[in-house]
């Protein structure tokens, strides 16, 4: 991808809820078959029927988004429904390219719609069936993993309050790391364990030949531990993966089978599974059926040359944070089962105990934010209606799964390109919106005390859900911010890699709670002496952390601009300088010497960390190929030109002590001297704190 600021932020984004939540139909038959055997599809090739776009509103005129008159005990009326999804998942596919979209809706223990749109392959020429084709859920496979802990617990062969350790094998047990709390079972489910969060260069696979167990892959992907138990929320694949290995533990089964066993085949969802396609691998769980592996949907990058075939993503090594594969007609199943409280067509999954934890938030949250109920993620939808589910993404594939009680609904949805995550996101509220939420008027209006004050919220924001050292730790520390800025009109900006983002109060601004200008998200800060010291955005993910000026990207990028100006002029003036000017005796020759190295050293340094940015396009090609010889080698120069810094910090005062006249460097050369050591030495000292002079750690 560019290179911008955020522009790496697809990473984290993609890893963000990743192990970052009778009208049955296959694609229209009018709808084109493309096989893509050599070379990427032009869309216009596959673009689908389209209805009749929104018209624009005026800039700066308040909008009246239509909603449905229906009180909350009235159905949605399935055509209507049918008519409306057509409509915005058409548009949808033809304006963000999205290959292949399956979708299910289920209401008062009935299926309301189950559709699938447009290709699960394009070199198959294979249209979505949402009764056959397999999608990638990510990270709505926890809510599986969380369901097998549930049981567990009320089998009574695990406890929520207890360790974690007690019901883990000792080689994957956690470390104290100078913890004296231990990391409990509860903590796993909000997310509070206190892991850092490592993914690059492992999370993901696409070489099935480096696909390990789970046990081993808890054992050797260990992330240290950065807060203590139960102080942050900040989203943990790992954290789940652990999890999947306790009831693993407890219950003498391989999580494949023990999620089979206990909720796919009572259930019926016989087209879904933890299993991924690949030969049969000593020490790994059986591989899916080829039964379902040839229904399993293609992933896609879309490209301005067209869709792109992506490999597939393996992620049985960590099955239990997201490698579940189902199709619409198996979530229609789920949800209806979920909605029942644990219950459907007279099979019990879990107990009314598990299904009011399945329902009650384990974190106190402000308003609007995600308090993580035992597992399953809540978020408030338009018309104040509770929900209660889950975001999944792959590196190919966006889901999402919104369950809301009140309603009797259940809305899934999932995609097979990296562009669908927008409509993923966004699809569940607006259903709700259209048939059960109240007319609102956009945007909301601003506040004259935060056109005054807006000070107290500005700033650069760090993510808590990000490595902490190493070049992930500096690749997660650039591109894992956000810039908060004051509008004249009294709103504030969000500037992130997730785009830009505008928020009215809501409430007192000392309360620090915000709502999106032109939707129903909240926005929370915390606020100290009446400054803001960090916020949590309506998912829960991670904490917002208010960062100090040595960690922002600003800084970085100025002293990385002064630090390349002073390596050029360090060159310029070695080919300009006359021959009086070369006088200096040996201690100011050898410190040029190893300036005129360091030089060239920074020079290669910057370029090879511009070039591995270039080259970040795909962001699939990061995780696979992380770190890569680029980034290990700038990241090598980097050091070296450092560790160079201490000898001519050493040299420093006998440089300027100098020798007799005319064997001594001129003031103004001195005074270059000692600027240029300057700079290197806090540029040093920056990418040390960072973590980008480690070429090791990758």
């Amino acid at each position: 991808m560019r290179f911008k600021p955020f522009a790496l932020a697809a990473i984290l984004a993609a890893l963000a809820m990743t192990l970052a939540p009778g009208y049955a139909a296959a694609q229209d038959a009018a709808s084109p078959v493309v096989s893509l055997p050599k070379r990427p599809v032009p869309y216009t090739q596959l673009r689908p029927k389209r209805t009749a776009p929104a018209r624009p509103v005026a800039a700066g005129l308040p909008q009246v988004l239509p909603s449905g008159p229906l009180a909350s005990a009235q159905p949605v009326p399935p055509a209507a429904l049918e008519a409306f999804v057509d409509g915005l998942v058409r548009d949808a596919m033809a304006r963000e390219h999205i290959a292949g979209i399956t979708v299910a809706v289920v209401q008062n223990g009935q299926v309301v719609l189950k559709k699938g749109y447009g290709f699960a392959s394009l070199r198959r020429g294979q249209a979505v069936n949402p009764d056959r084709t397999l999608f990638r859920i990510g990270s709505i496979s926890k809510t599986f993993t969380w369901i097998t802990l549930m049981k567990e617990v009320e089998a009574g062969r695990i406890h929520l309050d207890r360790p974690i350790n007690l019901y883990l094998p000792e080689k994957v047990q956690i470390r104290d790391q100078g913890y004296d709390a231990p990391v409990r079972v509860a903590h796993l489910m909000d997310h509070s364990g206190g892991f850092e969060d490592r993914a690059l260069g492992h999370l993901f696979e696409h070489d099935f030949e480096r696909v390990r167990p789970l046990e081993l892959y808890l054992r050797q992907e260990r992330p240290r531990r950065v807060h203590a138990p139960g102080a942050v929320s900040s989203y943990s694949n790992y954290g789940v993966g652990l999890a999947g290995e306790a009831v693993t533990y407890t219950s003498g089964k391989t999580f494949e089978r023990l999620a089979e066993d206990e909720i796919f085949l009572p259930l019926g969802m016989r087209r879904t599974t933890f299993r991924e396609p690949h030969r049969p691998k000593a020490g790994l769980p059986a591989p899916m059926p080829d039964a379902l592996a040839r229904d399993v949907a293609d992933g896609y990058r879309w490209t301005p040359e067209g869709f792109r075939l992506r490999p597939y993503e393996h992620l049985g090594h960590i099955a239990p944070a997201g490698s579940a594969s189902s199709t619409a007609g198996d979530m229609a199943r789920y949800m209806l089962m979920l909605l029942g409280g644990g219950q459907l067509e007279g099979v019990t999954i879990y107990g009314p105990r598990t299904a009011q934890a399945f329902r009650t938030p384990i974190r106190s949250t402000p308003r609007g934010v995600n308090g993580w109920a035992h597992g399953f993620a809540t978020a408030y939808l338009p018309g104040g209606h509770r929900a209660f589910g889950h975001e999944g993404a792959t590196l190919s594939f966006l889901s999402n799964m919104v369950t809301v009680p009140e309603l009797g609904l259940g809305v899934f949805i999932a995609t097979n390109t990296e562009t669908g995550g927008p409509l993923a996101r966004r699809f569940p509220a607006e259903v709700v919106r259209q048939f059960y939420g109240r007319p609102t008027v956009f945007p909301r209006p601003g506040s004259p005390a935060l056109a005054r004050d807006a000070s107290a919220f500005e700033g650069y924001y760090v993510t808590t859900r990000r490595a902490y050292r190493g070049l992930e730790g500096f690749v997660g520390q650039l591109i894992g911010g956000a810039q908060v800025h004051g509008t004249p009109e009294g709103r504030l900006l969000t500037v992130s890699g997730e785009g830009t983002r505008i928020w009215s109060p809501d409430g007192p601004l000392g309360a620090g709670g915000f709502v999106s200008a032109f939707g129903d998200e909240h926005l929370a800060f915390r606020m100290s002496d009446g400054y803001a010291a960090s916020y949590q955005t309506a998912g829960g993910a991670a904490l917002m952390e208010r960062a100090p000026l040595w960690r922002q990207p600003f800084a970085l990028g100025v002293l990385s601009v002064l630090t390349g100006v002073a390596s050029l002029i360090t060159f310029v003036g070695l080919a300009l300088r006359n021959r009086r000017e070369f006088r200096e005796n040996a201690i100011q020759s050898r410190a040029s010497l190893i300036q005129n190295i360091q030089a060239a050293l920074w020079l290669i340094s910057l370029a090879l960390f511009a070039l591995w940015a270039s080259k970040t396009g795909d962001v699939a090609q990061v995780m696979y190929r992380w770190p890569g010889a680029l980034l290990v080698t700038a990241s090598a120069c980097a050091l070296v030109a450092a560790a160079l810094t201490l000898l001519t910090l050493a040299a420093l005062p006998a440089v300027w002590r100098g020798g007799r006249r005319v064997d001594s460097w001129r003031p103004l050369r001195r005074a270059s001297y000692t600027v240029t050591l300057l700079i290197y030495s806090a540029f040093s000292v920056l990418l040390g704190l960072w973590g980008a002079l480690s070429p090791w750690s990758g």
